[in-house]
């Protein structure tokens, strides 16, 4: 092997232990989508608590503005905070925010949806470019969830239900925040599951299959969304 080959796997190996390392020192915020007490997984069949057989094709999520509290009264607060959950890149359901410490989390903040400053703002890139499939237009902003999927209940075509939950004016503001409070060693992750099952509780599909828009329907279903949340 040359020098220059040496040099080159030498390098490799360094950014390869840099970016393990990085990730184990980092503490991350773990989404679990799950449906009742089972992972979820796009494409299966699932009972709802109103005897809905459904399934899920998409879900996509926007979780922003992410704040961790501490018993010492410091305030961790992530820059540039705009994340795109989405089932189909499992990558995306876990996000490093932090170094681990010894310090106490008393409180997990976060939003659901993106604020109307930054619907205002145009395209955008990274998670918030608009060929992610969440943004409307600049009228009605970004999507702030998608749930798609079939279900026998739904009369619509092919037993069609579209959710697409969104909308920065009020009084259709459907950005939601989430509010846990803790007493966990900022040492772990911080786990959160999200059931579906709590969303599709709340809804009759034989009658409310479709939200595309925002309005008086999505901000019901905005509020819905918030009961999907659980620490683990």
């Amino acid at each position: 092997m040359s020098k220059k080959e040496i040099l080159v796997v030498l390098v490799l190996l360094f950014c390869f232990k840099s970016t393990a390392q990085s990730k184990n020192d980092s503490l991350s915020l773990n989404f679990k989508a799950k449906f009742n007490t089972l992972p979820i997984e796009l494409n299966q069949s699932y009972t709802t608590k109103n005897k809905d057989t459904i399934t899920i094709t998409t879900f996509r999520c926007y979780v922003s503005n992410i704040e961790i509290q501490y018993s010492d009264h410091t305030i961790f607060k992530e820059k540039n905070s705009y994340h795109l959950l989405d089932l189909e890149n499992p990558v995306s359901l876990l996000i490093p925010l932090t170094l681990k410490s010894n310090k106490q989390i008393t409180k997990l903040i976060f939003n659901i949806g993106i604020d109307s400053l930054t619907n205002t703002s145009g395209a955008l890139t990274g998670d918030l470019d608009p060929i992610k499939g969440m943004y409307w237009a600049w009228q009605s902003g970004y999507i702030n969830m998608k749930i798609e999927g079939t279900s026998p209940s739904c009369h619509t075509r092919k037993h069609e239900f579209q959710f697409h939950l969104g909308g920065y004016f009020q009084p259709y503001y459907a950005m939601r925040q989430i509010k846990f409070e803790l007493d966990k060693r900022a040492d772990n992750d911080i786990t959160i599951a999200i059931d579906l099952n709590d969303f599709f509780s709340n809804i009759q599909l034989s009658e409310t299959n479709s939200i595309m828009i925002p309005g008086k329907q999505a901000m019901q279903l905005a509020d819905y969304s918030t009961k999907m949340f659980h620490l683990e």
